[in-house]
């Protein structure tokens, strides 16, 4: 592996502060779904935020559809449509997945991880063995990351 990528949920990025999230490896190790950013846009940093985009392509939702195939048709923990709520989990699932696969095509690459503090997205990332980090471990990751200014 030649380092880690972070894939970062709402909810932590609302632990962060903006000069957190403009730090170095924020930048440079930490990307953002698409349904994220969505729920992001009224950040002040909004416009830099979306730099980071994970964006969708066909094989994510290939994936994405995997994911969706695990959750039972009664079960609203990771995504209730009806609700409007969790609507980035199941990609941010999809997003680690998508890029585990790529790495795994490789000699090198990345480790992939997800920063939430959602236990539905937690448990999810679980089954397919992904690294998930509350806001409190990912704060405590950036700040090893960012020397201070």
């Amino acid at each position: 592996m030649i380092g880690r990528k972070y894939l970062v949920d709402n909810n932590v990025l609302a632990a962060l502060t903006q000069r957190q999230r403009a730090s170095k490896f924020f930048l440079a190790n930490c990307l953002l779904p698409t349904a994220v950013l969505h729920e992001a846009r009224g950040y002040p940093d909004a416009e830099q935020l979306s730099r980071l985009e994970y964006p969708p392509t066909g094989r994510l939702l290939g994936i994405l559809k995997e994911v969706m195939a695990t959750i039972s048709t009664d079960d609203t923990s990771l995504v209730d449509l009806y609700a409007n709520l969790g609507n980035a989990d199941p990609i941010l699932v999809a997003c680690a997945l998508d890029g585990i696969r790529e790495t795994d095509k490789g000699l090198f690459g990345w480790a992939w991880s997800i920063a939430s503090n959602d236990n539905a997205v937690r448990r999810k990332a679980a089954e397919f063995s992904i690294e998930v980090l509350s806001s409190d471990e990912f704060i405590a990751v950036l700040d090893v990351n960012s020397p201070s200014r």
